[in-house]
């Protein structure tokens, strides 16, 4: 009765649907020319900086300070990435070198 390819659609279309309606619910909420709430246009300038720090932290909370292969790869990726940063003010062009530069050290150099 409950065949396997059936729910595994069935998941997919039910969590494409909810996704979609997430996206959308702003749009239907505050459309119609109604002006977005103030603390609505905060959020939406802060919150995309608050992410990018916790996910540097969560990438940074278990580094090994105990031996250089443990802190050094990351060292090299974050100054990297705050150097492109700085010169490009490109985030795609700052994270993805910085993640190629993180995945070399760990592969090839310090392993």
């Amino acid at each position: 009765m409950h065949d396997t390819a059936t729910f595994a659609l069935l998941t997919i279309l039910i969590c494409g649907a909810v996704t979609q309606g997430l996206r959308f619910l702003p749009f239907a909420v505050f459309g119609g020319g109604r002006k977005t709430p103030g603390y609505i246009s905060w959020l939406g300038s802060v919150l995309p900086y608050a992410i990018m720090g916790m996910l540097c932290v969560y990438c940074l909370k278990s580094i090994s300070i105990e031996t250089v292969s443990g802190w050094a790869p990351s060292a090299i990726a974050v100054a990297l990435v705050i150097a492109l940063q700085a010169w490009k003010h490109n985030s795609l062009l700052s994270i993805g070198a910085g993640t190629i530069c993180y995945m070399v050290m760990i592969q090839l150099v310090f392993a």
